[in-house]
């Protein structure tokens, strides 16, 4: 049998809509994210394999889980991240978390509703921004700002990719009553570009994640690590343009991502003004909301 990371997609952290260990990050916790990042990443990549059978990527998750938990050396993403976790007496809770919604990614194709998609959101997203704060040592009481943000990230993720999703796995991470109240249905995402009607359920609910986001706007200035509350403003500049892109934008014909060129914008004027509002303690004048770029 080959090893989990045998199946691996072929994407890194360096591909992802969000910075994974970037620089910013004290070098002292970038080995454990990279573990908790590859350990994911291989999970995620079984979930979403095209040819696997749903009862092999399911035992081969199993096989990551107990391997985690110390029940075997077979698989490196799994025992390295023990490991890491082992050094710095971290639960592996929130990896199990993950793993519990890649499992859901096999046996679970739709979604009633949006409290629906945020108890996915709670298993698939959640657990990485609470994963942060454990390793950065924060508060727990960030958590719930946390998960706003989190679940707003995944939300994107799921907007952004909904025609390749349905395509590829036919997997339909859109609430079923949203497409049905904008008249609406799943066969639209197939198409080369959405109808009127999946343009209106799809922008709703990209407002609807906005709002999501906003719910987070506490978190920044609650981390005590400056480095780490840097790079969640990073993260918060890049949900902001991807949510702006999908208000106004079709995912099934247009452009919803950011080119490596307007991240590095992104974020160096990100940067620049948490930089200010932790210096001088104001917020610094934003920029339009509304620019799509």
């Amino acid at each position: 049998m080959t090893t989990a990371g045998e199946l691996r997609s072929g994407k890194g952290h360096k591909d992802e809509n969000f910075p994974v260990a970037s620089w910013i990050i004290h070098p002292r916790h970038r080995a454990l994210i990279l573990a908790f990042y590859n350990f994911v990443r291989t999970g995620d990549d079984i979930a979403d394999h095209p040819t696997l059978p749903a009862q092999e990527k399911l035992d081969r998750l199993d096989l990551l889980e107990a391997e985690l938990l110390g029940k075997g050396d077979t698989q490196p993403e799994a025992v390295t991240l023990r490991r890491a976790f082992a050094e710095r007496g971290m639960s592996p809770k929130h990896a199990q978390d993950l793993l519990a919604a890649f499992r859901l990614d096999v046996t679970k194709l739709r979604y009633e509703n949006w409290d629906d998609l945020i108890h996915y959101c709670s298993l698939s997203a959640m657990p990485v921004g609470r994963f942060m704060l454990d390793v950065h040592g924060e508060d727990r009481s960030t958590w719930a700002a946390s998960d706003a943000i989190c679940a707003a990230l995944q939300i994107n993720n799921h907007l952004q990719d909904c025609g390749k999703d349905y395509r590829s796995l036919d997997r339909v991470y859109l609430p079923q009553d949203a497409l049905a109240a904008s008249g609406a249905t799943v066969e639209m995402l197939g198409e080369a570009r959405a109808t009127p009607a999946l343009l209106k359920c799809l922008q709703g609910l990209a407002r609807r994640n906005e709002t999501l986001l906003q719910e987070g706007r506490s978190l920044v200035g609650d981390i005590r690590d400056t480095r780490f509350a840097l790079e969640v403003r990073v993260i918060e500049a890049f949900a902001d343009r991807i949510v702006n892109l999908l208000k106004a934008r079709d995912p099934l014909s247009e452009n919803v991502h950011l080119s490596k060129g307007q991240m590095a914008a992104v974020a160096l004027s990100a940067m620049a003004g948490g930089l200010f509002q932790r210096i001088t303690g104001q917020s610094p004048r934003p920029a339009s909301s509304g620019r799509v770029i």
